[in-house]
């Protein structure tokens, strides 16, 4: 896309407002949201400043302007808004220098590839997230000093079989670790999780899945895979379509990872590969079907481990979900077919 292309798209579709949007170090999307009169080719070539210290680890309010430069390749109409509106991701560079800034993620996500690619292993890398997460229909918490506690409430949950509801208890609920998968209405939330996908398939995502997951209230849609760029960007969409689809049914979701004790978490499985001249480099005679350079790159993970779970195991409560008995991998190991491992090799053909 060009932006003379944007601009006609804009002209077509009657949009009233551009929102650009970016991620901060905590994985949250951010954004800002401009009168469509503002948006010139200047704007979509040039971008736009913001104030980055006001966003949590990132500037000093001494060096506080920053520049968000539009990706011209991912306009969207988002599907949310009461006006139209076009959202477009952005990459954030530092504006004296016209570099990007060492802490957008985005930004990483192109180094880490041209990594890849200026070493040789590979030309392309595949991502295929697996984010599983929570759908509740009471969220209360509260942290003052007189009175701190958390509460939550689904009818799904099994604390609900003696409960009264006006319309009447129908009793059909998954038990503790009783949600994987029985067909409705034990599973409550097949339309609500349909809605998501069907947005997600208007916006390109390429959704191919959904189900209940293992605990009550707790479900997953699946993506297919892409390049790691295109991935993340649809994966900050994913949270933003299951967040505000929930929303508008009334519920609230949340990938949090453990919200419920002596119950399954949540994770977020990555299948990950990488690809050299329309060839996968995974690929081999070595354990489970494995290359050797897959074998390293596994190496490499269990090497690494630590300093990757400063992001992928990133608060208190994500250590909580990784204890025995839970699915989750409590061993730093690798393993085919074994899902407690921390790092395993699915069975294919």
């Amino acid at each position: 896309m060009s932006a003379s292309k944007i601009l006609k798209e804009i002209k077509e579709k009657d949009v009233q407002y551009v929102d650009v949007r970016f991620t901060d170090t905590r994985g949250r999307l951010q954004h800002v949201t401009f009168d469509v009169d503002l948006v010139d080719e200047d704007f979509l070539n040039e971008g736009t400043m913001f104030d980055g210290s006001s966003i949590a680890g990132w500037k000093a309010i001494n060096e506080s302007d920053m520049l968000l430069k539009p990706d011209l390749t991912t306009a969207y109409i988002d599907p949310f808004y009461q006006q139209t509106t076009m959202f477009l991701f952005c990459d954030v560079l530092n504006p004296d220098t016209n570099e990007p800034y060492n802490r957008d993620s985005r930004s990483m996500a192109k180094k880490a590839l041209s990594y890849v690619q200026s070493s040789g292993v590979g030309d392309q890398v595949f991502f295929g997230p697996e984010a599983e997460f929570f759908i509740f229909d009471d969220v209360r918490w509260s942290t003052q000093p007189h009175d701190t506690g958390y509460s939550y409430d689904s009818t799904e949950l099994p604390a609900n079989t003696g409960a009264e509801y006006s319309e009447g208890n129908m009793g059909h609920r998954p038990g503790p670790k009783g949600g994987y998968f029985p067909v409705n209405p034990v599973d409550s939330g097949q339309d609500l999780r349909g809605e998501m996908l069907g947005v997600m398939r208007d916006l390109g995502l390429q959704p191919e899945k959904h189900h209940h997951e293992v605990a009550p209230a707790q479900h997953e849609l699946g993506l297919k895979f892409s390049d790691l760029l295109t991935m993340a960007d649809r994966l900050q969409l994913y949270k933003y379509v299951i967040h505000n689809v929930a929303h508008a049914y009334g519920k609230s979701a949340t990938f949090m990872a453990k919200p419920m004790f002596a119950d399954n978490g949540s994770g977020m499985h990555v299948h990950m590969s990488i690809w050299k001249d329309g060839k996968p480099q995974f690929a081999g005679d070595q354990y489970a079907g494995l290359s050797q350079e897959c074998l390293w790159y596994i190496g490499g993970i269990i090497k690494h481990a630590k300093a990757i779970n400063a992001f992928a195991n990133s608060t208190t409560n994500s250590y909580k979900r990784l204890v025995p008995g839970y699915e989750a991998p409590v061993k730093l190991a690798y393993s085919a077919r074994n899902r407690s491992a921390s790092i395993r090799i699915p069975h294919v053909s």
